[in-house]
């Protein structure tokens, strides 16, 4: 068997015979309801507003309709996934569910393909895989089907030019991401391809400080030595970089980084000779941005209570959680069941931190504004199915809420205001 007919990287043609299924598992009347009606809708005091852009990308929904259509196309073959095929607790266990079996890393965040035969199928999650792992599955010769995203390619084409032209690839990430050492793992394409990961901007201080001033080697490596490529020298590897980017980061740092990074360059080389030194090419995901961009439009008239809903890895729910509580009191939950009607409680992750709690009494018996809005990786059910149970804390039957119509058009006592581009 070829590698040409083992390796699916555009889908299995399978679409139009999957498609019913997913709309039956993941679609929502009430969020599709709310697209359609200005995003707001309000009953018994309680007014519930939808962020104009939310939950699935292009990405992730391409990811799982291949995962299906992988399904589908092997009724009786073993199908493998590396990881998980996004961040999302429920769509990975209905996929589980299934039988596609998950190869999760080891103690050494390595994965082992020893099991794995040629008879096989091999799912690569959006997230993509590193070259070491894509290169020992192919050597294997199962069959592959690949949902890399698109967003997440042209990030890794941008950390290979850099390897290829000499600069180390500087990727504002998260070292232990799945995407992050995929794409690191990029510059390795060629001999003198380096990379360092930078968590955050505070980081790239520590590193605007080093090409600025110098420093201890050894100590740089104490600091950085588990988020760099092999032999990193920053002595070396800091004289010519290109600034890259985990497509799920907060983009406002990932700029802010980038700026502190090519004052850096200018400061110690000279504006002139910033071209020799510094490269940065914007590979922000698009729809990372419009999720970013859509709280912080809410957040100009914020609501009582933010909630964001997806898994609690998820990066990009994450960010949009960090946003939201600048401004309002804020819950990430993980789906819909971290909502309990019958006890009034909510079990929710601390915006910030690791650590889950469960409140009692979160939500106000007076009249009260609700925003939501949701990760990258969160299928509009588990929307839709959080704003139901929020109501019925409230004793508000959905029914209820599709009868009165857009919030724009009913009294309340307070005035209310939301936005209405769904109807313009």
């Amino acid at each position: 068997m070829s590698n040409e007919k083992v390796y699916f990287r555009t889908g299995l043609g399978l679409k139009r015979e999957i498609l019913p299924v997913l709309e039956g598992e993941y679609d929502s009347r009430i969020v599709d309801w709310l697209r359609g009606h200005g995003y707001s809708a309000s009953a018994r005091g309680v007014m519930i507003r939808l962020a104009e852009e939310f939950g699935y990308c292009y990405g992730v929904d391409r990811a799982v309709q291949y995962a299906y259509e992988a399904r589908h196309k092997f009724p009786d073959r073993r199908l493998f996934l590396v990881g998980e095929i996004i961040h999302n607790p429920h769509v990975n266990r209905r996929l589980r569910e299934m039988g596609i079996e998950f190869l999760m890393p080891g103690p050494d965040a390595r994965f082992d393909f020893r099991d794995i035969t040629p008879e096989d199928v091999v799912i690569i999650p959006a997230f993509g895989v590193t070259l070491h792992d894509f290169a020992a599955l192919r050597e294997i010769g199962c069959s592959l089907v690949d949902t890399t995203c698109g967003s997440v390619l042209n990030v890794w084409k941008r950390v290979e030019s850099y390897a290829e032209d000499g600069y180390t690839a500087i990727i504002h990430g998260k070292h232990f991401h799945e995407e992050t050492k995929a794409t690191a793992s990029q510059a390795s394409r060629h001999p003198r391809g380096a990379y360092l990961i930078l968590r955050d901007l505070d980081e790239a201080r520590l590193v605007r400080d080093y090409i600025v001033e110098g420093g201890v080697r050894t100590a740089f490596l104490q600091r950085f030595g588990h988020a760099c490529s092999e032999g990193f020298d920053p002595d070396r590897d800091l004289v010519k970089i290109g600034v890259a980017n985990q497509t799920t980061m907060l983009a406002s740092e990932t700029v802010r980084i980038a700026e502190e990074l090519r004052a850096a360059m200018i400061q110690r080389y000279g504006a002139e000779q910033l071209g020799s030194h510094y490269r940065h090419f914007d590979t922000l995901c698009s729809a990372t941005q419009d999720r970013q961009d859509a709280v912080i439009k809410m957040m100009q008239s914020p609501p009582d209570i933010m909630i964001v809903i997806g898994g609690y890895n998820s990066s990009n729910t994450n960010h949009l959680a960090l946003i939201c509580a600048e401004h309002t009191r804020t819950y990430h939950v993980e789906d819909s069941t971290c909502i309990d009607p019958e006890s009034g409680t909510i079990t929710h992750k601390i915006v910030g931190t690791d650590s889950v709690v469960t409140e009692r009494g979160w939500l106000p018996e007076d009249t009260i504004e609700i925003g939501f809005t949701a990760g990258a990786s969160t299928p509009n059910n588990k929307i839709g199915d959080t704003i139901e149970r929020v109501l019925a804390t409230r004793g508000v039957p959905l029914e209820e809420l599709f009868n009165a119509g857009p919030a724009g058009n009913q009294p309340s006592e307070r005035n209310l205001s939301s936005p209405t581009s769904g109807d313009e």
